[in-house]
């Protein structure tokens, strides 16, 4: 835990761009996702990226790769949808501890061959815990409000698996991400509390939100403000913000909470809105200038991108990070001094 907290003293850290984007230009079809060894599986498997960890771990291996080559201090594990309760779309809830700990494992291998070429720059590996598909806030059903599709148990209990698994594969931090319900993040949280207790262990915590739209709130209704002070319990290396939104629009929300708090700031914003098409167009250019605006401001310790981003991206975003310092987190005794 030291050393990242040591590297975060230093300069502003670097996180990897999506994986989904990298993926994409494989063209993987249904037999590439299904390898050998799930040939006659009984569901559809294209779309399931977190199982090319196992069926096509070389193509994760470079992609990590290609991102630590050009500049990131950070990448996450290919395990976004790494829960029993994600996994359920595919049947495939039996797999998750090896989905994740092979993931891990991968990074992990990764990292450290960096590492040791480059031992001033030491690599993390960041686990990454998504979302799910399920919010434990509100219903899924429009008739019927009270009805939720998961319980806060649910979820602890798949989350908690999760980490065992990317703990046991290598994982230096965890990154719980995209969060758009905070009540599925504080499962997320508990369950890593727990694992934390129950091994004697600390293990450096990211936690990342995502502001859906212009109403500048999270899907579950909170602002910014309102999410770091839900979450502030919690003893976080990080908390920020990533995905829904590009650099320029989400500037807004990290300046609202980057006086507010003494934990580090992250952001990984998408390569700005998708087109009608889905795609992200923001150059890697474009989306740096954009980026820089948080940097001249003091409003970040770690940066990097989320959908549509790729290694062009974060090398642009790696080398202007180089030319300032990270952000000075406040004291929030001060914060409440200036308000009396």
């Amino acid at each position: 835990m030291s050393n990242i907290q040591q590297a975060l003293q230093e300069r502003i850290l670097v996180l990897d761009g999506a994986m989904g984007t990298m993926l994409q230009a494989y063209k993987f079809t249904e037999a590439d996702f299904r390898g050998g060894r799930f040939k006659d599986y009984p569901t559809p498997l294209q779309g399931n990226n977190d199982l090319l960890s196992i069926t096509q771990p070389e193509a994760i291996k470079e992609i990590h790769a290609k991102y630590f080559e050009v500049g990131a201090d950070i990448v996450e594990t290919n395990t976004f949808s790494g829960t029993t309760i994600a996994m359920a779309d595919y049947q495939m809830e039996d797999l998750v501890y090896e989905l994740n700990y092979q993931s891990a494992k991968i990074a992990r291998e990764v990292a450290d061959e960096f590492t040791a070429k480059e031992p001033h720059k030491p690599r993390f590996v960041a686990g990454s815990i998504g979302p799910t598909n399920r919010t434990a806030s509100m219903s899924p059903d429009v008739n019927d409000p009270g009805y939720r599709a998961v319980t806060f148990d649910e979820l602890r209990k798949a989350y908690k698996q999760q980490v065992e698994a990317l703990i046991d594969g290598g994982s230096d931090l965890l990154l719980v991400e995209t969060v758009f319900d905070t009540l599925n993040a504080k499962a997320a949280l508990f369950a890593i509390e727990e694992v934390k207790d129950e091994r004697g262990i600390d293990i450096p915590i990211m936690l990342s939100g995502t502001i859906t739209d212009a109403s500048g709130r999270t899907l579950s209704g909170q602002t910014a403000e309102a999410f770091l002070i839900s979450v502030s319990h919690i003893p976080l290396l990080s908390v920020g913000f990533n995905c829904a939104l590009g650099a320029n629009l989400l500037q807004p929300h990290l300046e609202a909470i980057a006086s507010k708090t003494d934990f580090a700031i992250s952001a990984h914003p998408n390569a700005g809105l998708p087109n009608a098409f889905g795609e992200y167009d923001e150059t890697p250019e474009e989306m740096g200038a954009q980026i820089e605006e948080y940097l001249k401001k003091n409003l970040i310790n770690i940066i990097g991108g989320c959908c549509g981003t790729s290694p062009e991206h974060i090398k642009v975003i790696a080398d202007l990070a180089s030319k300032y310092k990270p952000r000075q987190a406040v004291t929030l005794s001060a914060v409440e001094g200036s308000n009396e």
